[in-house]
């Protein structure tokens, strides 16, 4: 059975807002606990469509626990193209991976474990302690938690619900396009024209995914579309990439992570906690360790009675990533508000240099 039913709805142990990889990792991980676990998930396929860049570092994949079959190929080096030309080479090794199957195998494992999924769902709202939610055949059913946590990503209701608003985010759009030959490197174009963001090539085979962040300002709304052509003819002048689009999607990427992300009996994990790094948006590292905390947690506080342990969530995930996250969280505030010296400051907010690391 789903869930028991009672006289305003049906209860659950954790309810799961999101089944990207922060919210099955979440439901691996409380599941295993012997709770019961529901993950709605707007998305009627896990994983489609996918709106990720599509690289996870090395360290990433021993933790994972799954079938690596979603891996297209490995990487060496980042090679970062700055404002004036030069070329920087960082060692960086990891993987491009498939994210649909990514995520679908996080999704197996949880399924595996005991959570059960509806797709197609969305969470509506948080009405005396109940939440609305609109199934895929239309109807609403109310569904009572003993732990919500929230893995929507970066609009989040869950947050929402929380009081929690202020979000500093950066707009994205990513094509999938042919290469002319492999490449064993991603490629990050750093420009005055991708205002608070970056450009990016991410081989994936025999093609790549190029791409475009940029962060909109009160004044000025780039045009992101624009920017992205303008990028793939260059790379196809260059003899980089064909001028062939396969696909193309964009979406939103938080680029602050939140001071609070644990309130009551709700917890946020993942994109809707703001834990993507704020200099590169990089998130599923944080996404997969922070769902998993949060997932062991949320079912020590519920096997306990004491909701108070939720708080050790954001204690332990802040005491691995506090450091990675707020010197990129300053480096992003220097960046923005020096962007029109970039040549001279670059060095200084990008990872790739031993400046970022060494200096305020």
């Amino acid at each position: 059975m789903l869930l028991s039913r009672n006289e305003r709805g049906f209860d659950t142990d954790i309810l799961i807002i999101g089944g990207g990889p922060a919210g099955s990792s979440a439901g691996i991980e409380s599941s295993k606990a012997g709770l019961k676990v529901l993950v709605v998930e707007r998305k009627k396929q896990i994983g489609e469509p996918v709106r990720c860049a599509g690289y996870i570092p090395s360290l990433l994949l021993n933790e994972i626990g799954t079938r690596a079959d979603f891996i297209i190929q490995s990487v060496d080096n980042m090679v970062s193209i700055l404002p004036d030309g030069t070329r920087h080479v960082l060692r960086a090794p990891g993987y491009l991976i498939e994210r649909s199957i990514f995520d679908r195998r996080l999704y197996e494992t949880a399924v595996q474990n005991g959570a059960k999924y509806l797709l197609g769902a969305r969470a509506l709202e948080f009405v005396n302690g109940m939440v609305m939610v609109k199934k895929s055949d239309g109807n609403i059913i109310p569904i009572k938690a003993k732990v919500i946590i929230g893995a929507d990503g970066p609009h989040s209701r869950v947050s929402s619900w929380m009081g929690i608003k202020d979000r500093s985010l950066v707009m994205a759009v990513q094509a999938r396009v042919p290469l002319e030959s492999s490449l064993n490197n991603t490629i990050i174009f750093l420009k005055k024209e991708y205002f608070g963001g970056y450009g990016w090539l991410f081989p994936r085979g025999d093609e790549a995914n190029v791409g475009i962040g940029v962060k909109k300002t009160p004044l000025k709304r780039p045009n992101i579309y624009k920017l992205l052509t303008d990028l793939i003819h260059q790379l196809n002048k260059e003899g980089i990439i064909k001028n062939r689009i396969v696909n193309i999607t964009a979406g939103w990427i938080p680029v602050r992570p939140l001071e609070r992300f644990v309130s009551n009996n709700m917890m946020l994990v993942g994109d809707a906690a703001g834990h993507t790094h704020p200099i590169t948006g990089a998130g599923i590292y944080q996404a997969v360790s922070g769902g998993r905390m949060a997932g062991l947690i949320a079912s020590r506080a519920i096997k306990n009675n004491d909701l108070t342990l939720l708080m050790e969530y954001q204690r332990e995930f802040m005491e691995i990533f506090y450091d990675s996250l707020k010197r990129a969280d300053m480096k992003r505030e220097l960046m923005e508000s020096n962007w029109k010296d970039l040549n001279n400051i670059i060095k200084r907010c990008w990872i790739g240099f031993r400046e970022y690391y060494h200096e305020s």
